[in-house]
């Protein structure tokens, strides 16, 4: 961009206030008034690139120009981050349509989806850097997953319903898709997309640019009969290719399920793929694929999430506490918020320990009844009904989102805790002097949460968590005596989304007619 200068127009002479022009000298720039194109940038689609600055210093004696280069970081999202598929640097004119070359294009172009890559996709398409030599390469997020051949491929729809198996599985991006694909029942055992061998003869490499493989094991195989019904294979090593039985097609792939296991550096040393198998007929066709990879760090346990990111209704939520010293919040047991369980004989005592997880967007009640009796003691007693509400280890923080991570401490939302009482101020004092106790008898757990993102898929983000206890005075028994108190848990769901501003359209429509040669030259 050093040498770029659009305002250079005259050829061995310097031009007034174009301050890239190389032709111009000291004493020519002492005489601008200001810089006619202040920066000069290349392609402004890059991520990163160098950009020339220019401008006058008018307090030095005689003024002068001020050269600068510097790295330029483009803010969008969408942007390139290196040309290296040099097909895309220069516009190739369209081959038209002849007599000739027609069976070719439609061959090519004519299927419900197709792939604009070039045939010899290479993956190493950068020539190696001398400061690359020494650098250990690993996976790093959201990078396709290379295989011997080009990547780990995890079909999915791409403008239509119609699978497309140009869609790479990206390191640590879980995926679930569904998709239709066109089988002829005459040639399903020459389509590879519905074979078993399509999914896993293809190696994976443990880091990119290695010559170490991870060979795709089989975990399990279940075949689907024709009306739905499911069974399990004891032996999931055998190898089941799609072959015609009485005017049926068996053994095709209605699902493949991958997991990938991987190390904290980056490194794959174990994948392994579930497969569905089914039969189809002629009246089965198109068929529907669902695929789907998760990924499981080694030597850790699998965290269960309630959405990616928000919250699913239905699925518990996730909870947590951060031990004091510790800089971010540590999921209890289960990761969940809990609530007391009801129980059959409504004992409270019986129902001790026994929690049920808090299901997001679900309005929750349960409780129990307590039997006191005069030889019961006041702090015990409270200390019990405490621990039967809110459990052994009532949670500190609520994951904001569904997939929340523990280290992202912006992600936890807490949980403020409030107190009140069934009887006033004054009530409550009369009765500490006459010698009553205070005992919690509920819990309410309110969750206020709100619609995050676009309004075409919103996404449930719980932003604020509040636990009140409400305790009541339970006057000293009678020796002899008995009294038999309820105690009660519930949860109850706010929706705080901001509703949409007048006049505004929630569901936009568009009123559009496409050109009539928008297809040329296909109808």
């Amino acid at each position: 961009v050093a040498k770029l200068c659009v305002c250079d127009l005259l050829v061995a002479q310097c031009d007034v206030n174009c301050c890239c022009d190389p032709d111009c000298s000291a004493a020519d720039f002492s005489l601008f008034t200001t810089c006619s194109v202040p920066i000069v940038t290349g392609d402004s689609r890059l991520c990163s690139q160098k950009a020339a600055i220019y401008s006058l210093d008018v307090e030095a004696n005689p003024p002068e120009r001020i050269f600068k280069l510097i790295d330029q970081v483009n803010p969008s999202v969408f942007c390139i981050h290196a040309t290296n598929y040099k097909q895309a640097l220069s516009f190739s004119s369209p081959e038209m349509p002849t007599s000739e070359n027609f069976d070719q294009l439609l061959k090519q172009f004519g299927s419900a989806s197709f792939s604009a890559e070039p045939d010899n996709w290479n993956m190493n398409t950068d020539a190696q850097n001398p400061s690359d030599v020494n650098e250990t390469y690993r996976y790093k997020y959201g990078v396709p997953i290379q295989t011997v051949d080009a990547f780990l491929r995890l079909p999915s729809p791409v403008v239509s319903s119609w699978c497309s198996d140009a869609n790479p599985a990206g390191f640590l991006v879980n995926q679930a898709t569904k998709c239709i694909r066109s089988v002829s029942v005459e040639k399903c055992g020459n389509i590879q997309a519905v074979s078993m061998l399509f999914y896993i003869n293809s190696s994976i490499l443990a880091v990119p640019k290695s010559s170490q493989m991870v060979n795709i094991t089989v975990q399990s195989i279940v075949v689907q009969s024709l009306n739905g019904m499911r069974t399990s294979l004891n032996g999931s090593d055998v190898l089941r290719l799609p072959m015609i039985l009485d005017e049926l097609c068996i053994n095709i792939v209605l699902g493949v399920s991958y997991h990938i296991t991987y190390t904290d550096a980056g490194e794959i040393i174990e994948a392994a793929a579930s497969f569905v198998l089914g039969a189809i007929n002629k009246e089965a066709l198109p068929i529907q694929q669902s695929f789907e990879i998760s990924f499981t760090q080694v030597h850790t346990k699998p965290v269960p999430l309630s959405g990616n990111p928000g919250y699913v209704v239905g699925l518990p939520i996730r909870a947590g506490f951060r031990p004091q010293g510790y800089p971010f919040p540590n999921t209890n047991k289960y990761s969940q918020l809990t609530i007391l369980q009801s129980t059959s004989n409504q004992d409270c005592l019986a129902a001790q320990g026994a929690r049920t997880p808090i299901l997001f967007g679900y309005n929750m009640i349960s409780g129990c009844k307590l039997r006191i009796t005069a030889a019961m003691k006041c702090q015990p007693l409270t200390q019990t009904l405490l621990d039967l509400l809110k459990g052994q280890s009532f949670p500190e923080y609520v994951a904001s989102f569904g997939n929340s991570q523990a280290q992202d401490v912006l992600d936890w939302v807490p949980i403020t805790h409030l107190h009140t009482s069934e009887q006033s101020d004054n009530e409550r004092i009369y009765n500490t002097f006459q010698g009553s106790c205070q005992i919690p008898v509920a819990l309410e757990i309110e969750v206020k949460w709100t619609k995050y993102g676009s309004l075409v898929n919103p996404q449930a983000r719980i932003v604020n968590v509040t636990a009140t206890i409400t305790t009541t005075t339970l006057k000293q028994l009678p020796s002899g005596r008995e009294r038999t108190i309820p105690i009660t848990s519930s949860v109850v769901f706010t929706d705080t989304s901001s509703p949409a501003e007048p006049g505004y359209k929630a569901w936009p429509t568009i009123n559009a007619k496409l050109p009539f040669d928008f297809f040329f030259p296909f109808v």
